[in-house]
């Protein structure tokens, strides 16, 4: 990757305050809701035009961004090491840098005043952008792209001296509320940008999934202290998945009790757009894979499959972009544990549906762009998966 900004632009308590967002009492009031589905065939400044072409299919997105700060949730899942054998980790399962330069340049073009680049890297307090070295990524690309870029490892406290408490409006299907990094609640407008992919636990990982990794290891991983974060993130999200122990007594407290991570991992998700809710979601499509959110072994063989969809997908609500980008990998948005892709867990789609966030029925979604049955890209049904 090395496209500069002028080639972007020519393709083209601890908690600070709580955050209430108010939610619908009844899915049944959510109103029906736009997608955007666009084929782009490869990773090149074709990029931006095809974006470009969705968002105005969406009404244009100018009104939302100008002179508001911006912050943009990556996909960056795992270490830099973990590769589906030599492919670059950006062409199976993290956004591909080409994507994120197009959406800033677009957003820098609609008038933003700040964009923020947010991931929680799995390297300590390492800066965003030496994750993003470290894969041969060139973060000073994305800082070219537009006017006032920034970066921001969001699995710690980061650059504030407190962090920022979202309560969940509905009380709760997991935990009571989240304490997250300041960026997620300094922002005006919250971009989920995503990947195309199953996942082992909530069978599809798309915009609101993405937003698991939002949680700072420093209060939701394995090994913090019992009263207050930690200083440094340390482990890994394991509770979070398998309940085997609770934040510290800082943090908002679980509010159901259960170890099945079917049952954990959909909640918590719906929990997260819930109380952080997400203005525009961004899922590439173009290039992924398939058996799961990271590259997997059995028995020395891969489980992933490296496939080809040549889609980006975009919308204002994250539910209904979720539910097209899951009709796209063959599956029924309406779908509910037992039947694919939810095989062994609850759907994150009809939790966060239940808790007003936007709809899950494709019939009350506009899908513009192109339509799902020309673009229907099927994923295998992996029934193997434990």
């Amino acid at each position: 990757m090395n496209f500069s900004r002028r080639e972007f632009l020519a393709s083209t308590s601890l908690a600070a305050g709580a955050m209430a967002v108010p939610g619908a009492a009844s899915v049944l009031k959510t109103p029906a809701t736009r997608v955007a589905i666009g084929q782009c065939a490869e990773y090149s400044r074709h990029v931006t035009d095809v974006l470009s072409t969705m968002f105005d299919q969406l009404g244009r997105i100018e009104p939302l961004v100008r002179g508001k700060t911006i912050a943009i949730k990556l996909n960056m899942t795992g270490p830099t090491q973990m590769k589906l054998g030599k492919l670059p980790n950006q062409t199976t399962h993290w956004v591909h840098p080409q994507v994120i330069g197009s959406l800033i340049s677009l957003l820098g073009s609609a008038g933003a005043r700040r964009i923020r680049l947010l991931e929680s890297v799995p390297a300590g307090t390492k800066p965003i952008e030496e994750f993003m070295m470290d894969a041969g990524w060139r973060p000073q690309d994305f800082a070219s792209a537009a006017k006032s870029v920034e970066f921001e490892n969001t699995n710690f406290l980061g650059g504030a001296k407190t962090y920022a408490r979202f309560m969940v409006p509905s009380g709760g299907l997991m935990y009571a509320g989240y304490d997250l990094n300041h960026s997620y609640r300094d922002c005006d407008v919250f971009v989920s940008l995503a990947k195309l992919k199953e996942h082992r636990t909530a069978g599809v990982t798309l915009s609101m999934k993405n937003c698991f990794g939002i949680t700072p290891c420093t209060i939701y991983s394995d090994e913090v202290p019992e009263d207050e974060p930690a200083i440094v993130p340390i482990g890994f999200r394991g509770p979070m998945h398998s309940g085997s122990r609770t934040p510290p007594k800082s943090a908002p407290q679980p509010v159901a009790q259960s170890t099945d991570p079917g049952f954990r991992v959909p909640r918590i998700t719906a929990d997260l757009v819930a109380s952080r809710p997400i203005h525009l979601a961004v899922i590439d499509g173009i290039y992924t894979m398939t058996a799961g959110e990271l590259p997997y072994q059995d028995g020395g063989k891969w489980v992933n499959q490296a496939i080809h969809p040549g889609l980006l997908i975009a919308g204002m609500n994250c539910v209904a972009t979720d539910a097209v980008a899951t009709a796209i990998m063959g599956f029924d948005p309406m779908a509910d544990r037992g039947t694919p892709p939810f095989q062994k867990c609850d759907s994150t789609l009809k939790l966060a549906e239940s808790l007003g966030v936007g709809t899950r029925n494709l019939s009350r979604i506009e899908v513009v762009g192109h339509p799902i049955e020309k673009v229907r890209y099927p994923y295998p049904l992996l029934t193997h998966w434990g």
